[in-house]
């Protein structure tokens, strides 16, 4: 298994070898550049198509109904029948749009979900930049989107677009706050802002030892990735379809590569951050990794079947009154356990604990506020009452 583990590591390295015997040194590492590039394309790209007959797929079996389960063989022509009617469809700029930054939009929110990939450990030495701020990279890439968002829904000149723009900038400020929080728990863990250091500090895995700051970055990259229950930017009844829908042809297509490949993006970073990564017995990193993020993915689709969308105003309340005051003592209980213990698994030891009574404190607070309160909802949310 150790072979298979290092398999992609030695191609890669007879690649550059071969190059090196017959061009410059610059032209070599030129070429090997490219090949990581398109790799990374593959791998972002590759997903809608898989990600897109998987999500149908679990729909149609969780909510009993026929979809793609009958169209073409266990139903994988759908997905290519999209692509193909999108990539024929005309591509229609508003008259009063404003014509430049309709035209780049798409490419602020696709472009950068793909730079993130490149800091993504695959496996064992496969990433294809160790930044030494590798978390703080991945963060501000991810906050172009809010760019993207706003150029996208302003340029459109629409009103529905617009009105979709400001519910998703205040959904996507708001749980970032709480993220942070989250990732900030994992830096004071693993001492390093490198994906591939805090992979290799994970002893004990930190959804395990942190599972308050595994669930809090979870459910805010839901947000950040408009994945239901907090897919607000498309709420089709009552902005119709929000903030990309004057797009049409291949530049509708980009948001549409771009919303499945945040999904994997999700899965990825939750992979690094919170299950230890491509760290697995037996088998190789790589397969540990894709077969983990996968685990996630099928997560995030099961959601969808299940959660109704939440309502804006509950949605922030629930980022700001709720998540906020969890990530702020979650981050205070991991950097007094981890300073105190010296051991890792005593500090994850000590850090689990303390989740658990947090956790504990916040469900018995929940439920003597939703006691006292008038409201209907969060007494039948929270008590269970009709």
């Amino acid at each position: 298994m150790e072979f298979l583990d290092v398999l992609p590591l030695m191609i890669m390295q007879w690649v550059r070898t071969q190059l090196d015997m017959i061009m410059p040194v610059w032209g070599a590492e030129a070429i090997v550049a490219v090949i990581k590039i398109i790799l990374l394309l593959a791998v972002g790209i590759a997903p809608v198509i898989a990600f897109t007959w998987a999500e149908r797929k679990t729909l149609a079996r969780a909510q009993d109904r026929f979809g793609p389960n009958v169209a073409g063989p266990y139903g994988l022509v759908v997905a290519f029948a999209d692509a193909i009617k999108i990539l024929t469809k005309e591509d229609v700029t508003p008259a009063a749009a404003d014509s430049i930054v309709f035209r780049l939009a798409p490419g602020l929110i696709l472009v950068p979900a793909l730079l993130v990939l490149a800091v993504v450990p695959f496996g064992r030495g496969m990433v294809a930049a160790d930044l030494n701020v590798g978390i703080l990279y991945a963060v501000a890439m991810g906050s172009v989107t809010v760019l993207g968002v706003l150029s996208a829904s302003w340029s459109s000149r629409n009103k529905y677009s617009l009105v979709s723009a400001f519910r998703s900038l205040a959904q996507l400020v708001s749980y970032e706050v709480p993220m942070a929080f989250a990732l900030l728990a994992v830096v004071l863990a693993s001492g390093s802002l490198s994906t591939v250091r805090i992979v290799e500090a994970q002893v004990v895995p930190f959804a395990i030892s942190m599972p308050l700051a595994a669930l809090i970055y979870f459910l805010s990259s839901l947000a950040e990735a408009n994945r239901s229950p907090f897919d607000m930017l498309e709420s089709e009844s009552e902005i119709v379809a929000g903030l990309n829908l004057e797009y049409s042809g291949m530049r509708f297509a980009m948001f549409y590569i771009a919303e499945y490949l945040h999904i994997f993006l999700v899965a990825a970073l939750t992979t690094t951050l919170f299950l230890g990564g491509y760290k697995g017995p037996l088998l190789p990193g790589w397969v540990w990794f894709f077969g983990k993020s996968l685990l996630v993915v099928f997560v995030v689709l099961w959601i969808r079947t299940t959660w109704p969308r939440i309502r804006l105003d509950y949605l922030l309340d629930f980022a700001w009154k709720f998540l906020v005051p969890l990530g702020m003592a979650n981050l205070v209980l991991v950097a007094i356990a981890y300073r105190l213990a010296s051991n890792p698994y005593l500090a994850a030891g000590l850090s689990l604990v303390g989740n658990l009574v947090i956790l504990l404190l916040a469900g018995g607070i929940l439920v003597l506020v939703a006691r006292r309160s008038q409201s209907r909802r969060l007494r039948a949310v929270v008590l269970g009452e009709a």
